[in-house]
């Protein structure tokens, strides 16, 4: 079954696509419909309003990450650095760019909670918007509010955008690299992907090896879908990959010739190295469960101050037992996992529904894309055998959304056959079961929805 070309909205020459069934191809940019943008200005402004209501509530939030952003308003060695003082002894066991945002704020407005906390509610509220833009390119104004509207109330993302953990800035930088790599998709533009590239080494700059886990996705897309000869596909992603050595390297760099003597020692590391530290305690450590919480002088870095819920259980430190069933149960399911069935569902049907479309259909492209994020993602974090907490699901939700929207939107067009009616039934049943079935984990939250009261 044939989905047309996402870039000319017909069926190509000798296409198998099934007669009268909707294109797969999004309205063009200049043709938005009339509901469109104040659909889009309600959704930004509620999640506004969610993020920021009662901010103050939060207090120092992780109070760890918090005496770095003092020390960074106070000191700008310990700004660049993201040191834990402003005597500069030793840095926080991350990279500092989410205490630059953070520092700059307090700089600006005075540190206090209100200056900590808002800048991480406005990047929730620009990683929405970046998803709209993105989803709406592949499948139209419809698919890219409603992988908005999912992201943004998937009960992880309200919670760690109104907390001062890197993740908030981490998946700002993911959902900004996926925007860029299908724009770069589009018309296999260069510097678009360059730019992808550049976004992924701030990442690391956020948290390290973790903003990796989407670079197959979004690499698989790119050379797979690009209309360009794969000689000139393959060079491009390797120039990619050079900018996002750029932008991860000038701050290695700086670390690596800055005197040892006058900047504080790197938290977490065993050899005074943020390259240790980032392939040893936050990157092979938290795979294989190597290591120590905090490497060499801080044996008690950033887990103290979780958000309430979010500790976890015994095994596998902090994660329960490494499995694929990990992020089907406890908090992992119930702050990411609503519609994660739903997702792999849609996304083998939707790659199935798009088998026969040419090689630039965008539509599979961007299921290529989110489905790599989300499989990718999702297997590192059910098989980590180290430190691993539930709000790492955070970098879960945007593949979670895209996918669902994408890949729902694939199915809906196809609603007039059976494949499509079956799919639309299971999906939409089997999403109430299961969530059903977690309301029932939490008796005491929404007692008449939970699954042991309909018993």
């Amino acid at each position: 079954m044939t989905t047309a070309s996402s870039r000319t909205g017909q069926h190509p020459p000798g296409g198998s696509g099934l007669a009268g069934a909707p294109t797969a191809t999004p309205q063009p940019a200049h043709r938005r419909p009339h509901w469109e943008l104040p659909c889009l200005a309600v959704l930004l402004v509620g999640t506004g309003v969610l993020y920021l209501w009662q901010l103050a509530g939060n207090g120092w939030a992780n109070t760890f990450y918090a005496a770095a952003v003092q020390a960074g308003t106070k000191n700008w060695t310990a700004f660049l650095f993201g040191s834990l003082d402003s005597g500069n002894a030793i840095t926080v066991d991350k990279p500092p760019a989410s205490l630059w945002v953070m520092a700059l704020s307090g700089r600006i407005f005075g540190f206090n909670s209100w200056s900590m906390l808002v800048p991480q509610a406005l990047m929730g509220v620009g990683a929405v918007a970046l998803l709209w833009a993105t989803v709406r390119r592949v499948s139209g104004p419809g698919a890219g509010l409603l992988a908005a509207t999912v992201f943004a109330l998937t009960p992880v993302a309200a919670l760690m955008f109104r907390f001062n953990n890197p993740d908030a800035l981490l998946v700002l930088f993911m959902v900004a690299a996926a925007y860029c790599t299908l724009r770069a998709i589009e018309k296999a533009g260069t510097r678009w992907l360059l730019l992808a590239g550049l976004l992924i080494g701030f990442g690391f700059l956020t948290k390290m090896l973790q903003v990796f886990l989407v670079v197959p996705g979004l690499a698989l897309a790119y050379l797979w879908a690009a209309p360009a000869s794969l000689g000139m596909r393959i060079r491009q992603v390797l120039a990619a990959g050079f900018t996002i050595i750029v932008g991860a390297g000038w701050w290695l760099l700086a670390v690596a010739l800055w005197p040892v003597s006058s900047r504080p020692y790197i938290g977490g590391s065993t050899n005074n190295s943020p390259l240790e530290l980032a392939f040893g305690y936050n990157g092979l450590g938290r795979i294989f469960g190597q290591g120590h919480p905090g490497g060499g002088f801080l044996p008690s870095p950033a887990h103290a101050d979780m958000p309430r819920g979010m500790t976890g259980g015994a095994g596998g430190l902090f994660g329960g037992d490494a499995g694929l069933s990990r992020l089907f149960t406890g908090s992992f399911a119930t702050q990411a996992g609503w519609l994660l069935p739903a997702a792999l569902l849609l996304l083998v049907v939707g790659l199935w529904l798009t088998r026969r479309a040419p090689r630039t259909d965008l539509v599979r492209a961007g299921l290529l894309l989110w489905g790599g994020w989300v499989l990718v993602t999702a297997l590192v974090f059910s098989y980590m055998n180290g430190i691993i907490h539930q709000y790492y699901t955070v970098a879960l939700a945007p593949g979670i959304a895209a996918v669902v929207a994408i890949g729902g939107r694939a199915v809906w067009q196809q609603r007039h056959t059976w494949l499509g009616r079956v799919v639309l039934a299971v999906t939409t049943a089997g999403t109430a079961v299961w969530a059903q079935t977690m309301l029932g984990w939490s008796p005491e939250f929404l007692p008449g929805c939970a699954g042991s009261s309909w018993s």
